[in-house]
């Protein structure tokens, strides 16, 4: 038979045996002994007790007939006081009704007959440790199991508090980088109108050409529909349109176009084509390039350079053109007399299937039918320097006599701002014309 006792890891487990006569002590000591266990003997109940209250007992093995307390009266005081304790007594036939009685309050692991069988009483004593070894496992796994449920539930509450903190943090994030991706785009177009009026300076009647140009530019496209992404590429485009002119030489912008000379007026035509290639190393203004590159092109083909007629021109080149000669008629930059409004009107109409898309034509038509302005406008009111305020919403750009650009449509008004407008009307000694209202 196998005799290799089941052992906790860390020591041996400890038997106690207790019976009146030695040889039955020496005999138990003997068999289990040489198994590795820590043995303990008592010949008496009292004993017995007065051991287990200084030393850790496994297992307890004890006689039935003893005397002043038999076997039965020792494993129930084992009970009451070390429960964990393994109880297991040896008797003989005759005691068979004590022995039920011993079972009843003693709760006895198991009894065994006298004379006992080593192998048999080795087998009981070996079980009756994994057993309990097995509910002590039992025992400190389900307590490790709630202790570990109570940290986990402690452990999602904090986790849900640092989600809905992180979320929080996410969102003011997200809110500061719109608003700062909002700031950025404003100062992105503020500088591209700026460097638009740069150009405008050369020519007194070009002042604010390029800016109105963007507005009706706008107008058109949303009146046929563009993504505001589209619509935003095309306004760029107008407001840079004639940027190319800064290389050409005052003699072509001193006369309007319809007056120069052959050669003068095909030297003139280049520069959509200098803006384009001054434009197209910028990323974010790949598309705009494009759009300046062929907005002078005729829908029907007719002395287009680049071979592109009808549908083949970009659309934003399209709505350009009808936006920028409806304005340079207006302001004698194509021919020697300034037109009337309907004048110019007509003039597009006439030209619509020739030097301009028919679409683009009509949609601009609506827009003029139904208001003479190029958008609507806010209530407003026109005020001096002196009137101003920080807070104020800017209603028009806040443009000089010769077409400066000072500060932009709805900028909010600061003490920097107002302190600015009040030294430019003392150094320039005149009034800048300020639309505004609260906010």
């Amino acid at each position: 038979m196998n005799q290799e006792a089941i052992l906790p890891a860390n020591e041996p487990a400890t038997l106690l045996f207790v019976d009146d006569e030695a040889n039955i002590l020496n005999s138990l000591k003997r068999l289990f002994l040489p198994l590795g266990y820590r043995i303990l003997t008592s010949e008496t109940g009292a004993e017995a007790l007065a051991l287990m209250e200084t030393e850790s007992v496994d297992l307890v093995i004890s006689d039935m007939r003893m005397p002043k307390m038999t076997g039965a009266e020792l494993l129930e005081q084992v009970r009451m006081k070390s429960p964990e304790a393994i109880r297991i007594l040896l008797t003989g036939y005759a005691d068979l009704t004590s022995t039920i009685a011993a079972i009843n309050r003693g709760e006895i692991y198991r009894y065994i007959s006298k004379p006992w069988d080593d192998n048999d009483i080795v087998l009981i004593v070996r079980d009756a440790l994994e057993r309990k070894q097995l509910l002590a496992d039992k025992q400190r796994l389900e307590a490790l199991t709630r202790q570990q449920n109570e940290e986990l539930k402690l452990l999602n509450a904090s986790l849900e508090d640092k989600v809905r903190q992180r979320t929080e943090e996410l969102r003011a994030a997200m809110d500061s980088l719109a608003q700062a991706h909002e700031h950025l785009k404003k100062d992105y177009f503020a500088t591209i109108q700026v460097f638009a009026n740069l150009m405008e300076l050369r020519k007194g009647a070009m002042a604010g050409h390029s800016r109105r140009v963007a507005q009706l530019c706008r107008n058109i496209a949303q009146q046929m529909g563009l993504s505001e992404g589209h619509i935003q590429t095309i306004e760029t485009a107008a407001l840079l349109h004639n940027i190319g002119k800064i290389g050409l030489p005052d003699r072509l912008l001193e006369q309007p176009y319809f007056e120069l000379p052959y050669a003068e007026r095909a030297e003139f035509d280049k520069h959509p084509l200098r803006a384009a290639a001054a434009l197209m190393a910028l990323d974010p203004l790949v598309q705009a390039s494009e759009l300046i590159r062929y907005h002078r092109e005729h829908y029907d083909g007719m002395g287009n350079r680049s071979g592109l007629r009808g549908d083949a021109i970009p659309l934003g080149a399209r709505i350009l053109l009808v936006a920028s000669d409806y304005d340079a008629l207006q302001e004698g930059l194509l021919g020697h007399d300034r037109m009337r409004a309907e004048d110019a009107l007509d003039t597009l109409a006439n030209g619509s299937g020739l030097r301009y898309d028919p679409a683009v034509v009509e949609a601009f038509r609506s827009i003029i039918g139904r208001s003479a302005q190029y958008g609507n406008i806010a209530a407003e009111f026109q005020m001096t320097s002196n009137q101003l305020h920080e807070g104020m919403l800017l209603t028009h750009d806040v443009i000089t006599k010769d077409g400066m650009l000072l500060l932009l449509k709805d900028t909010v008004l600061n003490a920097g701002h107002i302190r600015e407008i009040k030294e430019f009307e003392a150094s320039a000694g005149e009034p800048l014309a300020i639309f505004t209202h609260t906010i």
